[in-house]
């Protein structure tokens, strides 16, 4: 396997080098940047062998580099490893799990290895859309990826699947085959404050009721007045985590994505289900870093024996990262935010190649569980290498 990045920005077009036997293309952008299609139009040119994948972003990551103006971009050359593209139109979030399943049809089979998936952001529910693919093609099988970003604007979120990236598509990749190795990692760092609650009214992703109170009220008294009037934007510096009671392990975060003042209710990316348990949560910038160190500490654990760096005795190549961190993650974090990219690939190894992006939503298997899982403001990291 071979890994070239390349980056695009305004002033100098796309840089780095080609490499004309690429297989995957990755890309990740600003939605204003690859709204006009020209990117995408770009880098068939350059790769007309290759599925060419990416998204829309709350920021770029590129190695240790965060930035909002550039496209990053990663060509992949598999040496051994198959590779299928599904993709899906989604109409509405109520359709989120039988879309999962359909992706999940397309890309069954008996070594499939690995699956990386990018997905709209605002109008998917991503637990149903994981829980859809899970149901086909296994709990074993690594699932991994993002929701799409659109920065803080929460406007309008973009997927290309070998075709001009758009809103309420879904892609997915499978990769096939013995040789491929698929390491994951996810971690939060966020510290729990307040009573724990009980959900006790909620249908899907939407919240209405914390201990028989309307959840938007108990919601804006901790929030305060200031920050309660700049909703749903403010709630990304402030998740919850809910668990059911009796499985503690199964414990995620979730973000709020939407609110009706009316209804008193909150819409967040991922389900909210009735009866489970719930807490308010706040950050920590040196948890929050720690918190990303320790999920390329796992991803790193799953390929090659865990070594650092981007060749050890066992492969025929590099070794590959994709990072996907939650955009409320770097609001909260502000300039400080390269802090956990940089704790990263201290793990990883400064030589490994690694792209990402800020997310609306972070797709992986549960640290705990080993249950693939939508989470919310975690680091969440996908290591890919091939073995000799």
């Amino acid at each position: 396997m071979r890994v070239r990045q390349i980056n695009w920005s305004k002033q100098s077009g796309w840089t780095g080098a080609a490499d004309p036997d690429a297989s995957l293309v990755l890309y990740f952008g600003g939605r204003a940047a690859l709204a006009c299609g020209a990117r995408y139009n770009e880098l068939r040119r350059q790769f007309p062998g290759a599925h060419i994948v990416g998204c829309s972003t709350g920021g770029q990551i590129n190695n240790d580099d965060i930035n909002d103006d550039e496209i990053v971009a990663a060509a992949v050359a598999f040496d051994a490893t198959r590779l299928r593209l599904s993709r899906q139109e989604i109409s509405d979030p109520g359709h989120s799990r039988a879309c999962g399943e359909a992706i999940g049809r397309d890309l069954s089979a008996g070594d499939l290895a690995g699956v990386f998936v990018l997905s709209d952001g605002l109008n998917v529910n991503g637990s149903e859309l994981v829980a859809g693919m899970r149901t086909v093609i296994g709990a074993d099988t690594p699932l991994t990826g993002g929701l799409a970003g659109d920065g803080a604007d929460f406007r309008q979120t973009l997927v290309g699947a070998d075709c001009v990236p758009r809103a309420r598509t879904i892609a997915a990749v499978g990769l096939y085959g013995a040789a491929i190795q698929v390491g994951h990692g996810c971690a939060g760092g966020w510290d729990l404050f307040g009573p724990r609650r009980q959900v006790t009214k909620s249908a899907g992703n939407v919240l209405f009721a914390l201990d028989g109170r309307p959840a938007l009220e108990l919601y804006e008294r901790y929030l305060g007045p200031e920050e309660s009037k700049d909703l749903p934007g403010s709630a990304l510096l402030f998740p919850i985590q809910v668990h059911d009671a009796e499985k503690p392990e199964t414990a995620v975060v979730r973000t709020v994505l939407a609110i009706d003042r009316a209804a008193g209710s909150m819409t967040f990316a991922g389900d909210i289900p009735q009866g489970w348990t719930a807490q308010f949560m706040r950050g920590n910038l040196d948890r929050l870093a720690a918190g990303a160190a320790e999920a390329a500490r796992q991803a790193r654990g799953g390929v090659h024996g865990g070594k650092k760096g981007s060749k050890d005795g066992n492969n025929n190549g590099e070794i590959f990262s994709i990072l996907v961190s939650c955009i409320g993650r770097r609001l909260l974090m502000g300039q400080r935010a390269n802090d956990e990219v940089e704790a990263a690939g201290a793990e990883l190894g400064r030589d490994t190649p690694r792209v990402g992006f800020y997310s609306y939503g972070e797709i992986s298997p549960h640290a705990q569980s080993g249950l693939c899982e939508l989470h919310n403001q975690t680091m969440t990291i996908t290591t890919l290498a091939e073995v000799a």
